[in-house]
């Protein structure tokens, strides 16, 4: 394997078709697509400053990596790539790309990240920025902090751990997302989602978890929710009183207590739905 140390590299495509190199203390400056089509790339401490990093790149490892502002767009196309103690200060970060391992990264300017990949693990990851993950698959996620909205739309086959997530329509037209031991706050949660499974978990929505067809609840927290479950088939274990239901298709719902809940025969089935508390404090 060559090795590049302590470069300082400009111009368009300056290691295009790169193989078998290791890269240290590197600094690629102005020029797009530096690293285009490489092959079993190594990086350590090195930073890209401009656009398109790494396209259509295989094999690709870094560690204790930057990439700056105006490297956005930069992994496209990319298969089997591995990426620890890393910064992406840049938008768009993965599209289209397989094979995705972050560990120890932080994303402040994660706008339209990771979208459409495949075969995601994140361990530790901090992102900002709205639109995260979109109609990305077989996602596994621990230890996340997300602050942006639009998170995970579209995303199928996910499962996540220990996150905290500030998140407007997060999970929208998802299917089969499992989230454990999380904190979820944002308006209109999960619309549109098949299989969206929330076991220890604690949310706080506006009209959230409608429209979902197999909504499972298990051993959750609903803070500050108002209007739940509205069209939604529910199978739903709430540890605490929520403030309002609203007209839920079909299934279970067990709390300790609703403040308001709203049945309208005219709307759906109320004989479908079988509501268990310890106390009602207004029905309509």
């Amino acid at each position: 394997m060559k090795v590049i140390k302590q470069e300082f590299l400009t111009g368009e495509r300056a290691l295009f078709q790169g193989k078998d190199l290791k890269i240290c203390d590197t600094t690629f400056a102005d020029g797009e697509s530096p690293l285009k089509e490489s092959r079993n790339i190594e990086l350590y401490g090195s930073m890209f400053k401009w656009k398109y990093p790494l396209w259509y790149s295989r094999d690709i490892k870094m560690e204790d990596c930057v990439l700056f502002e105006m490297g956005r767009a930069g992994i496209w196309y990319t298969e089997n790539i591995s990426m620890k103690n890393c910064t992406i200060d840049a938008p768009k970060t993965f599209r289209r790309a397989s094979d995705i391992r972050l560990t120890h990264v932080t994303m402040p300017n994660a706008g339209e990240t990771l979208w459409n990949c495949d075969r995601v693990t994140m361990n530790q990851v901090t992102a900002r920025g709205d639109y995260f993950a979109m109609n990305s698959r077989n996602m596994v996620i621990d230890g996340f902090e997300l602050t942006g909205n639009y998170s995970f739309d579209g995303v199928k086959q996910t499962e996540i751990h220990n996150a905290r997530l500030l998140s407007k329509d997060a999970f929208w037209n998802s299917e089969n997302v499992t989230v454990y031991d999380s904190f979820i706050s944002g308006e209109y949660l999960g619309w549109n989602a098949k299989n969206l499974t929330l076991i220890n978990c604690t949310v706080e929505s506006s009209q959230g978890m409608c429209y979902i067809d197999n909504l499972v609840m298990k051993n959750c927290r609903l803070l500050n929710t108002t209007l739940a479950f509205e069209y939604s088939t529910v199978d739903a274990e709430i540890n605490n009183t929520i403030d309002s239901v609203l007209n839920p298709s079909g299934g279970r719902i067990k709390a300790q207590g609703i403040k308001e809940l709203v049945m309208d025969a005219s709307r759906v089935d109320v004989t479908k739905t079988a509501v268990q508390m310890q106390e009602l404090r207004e029905a309509v």
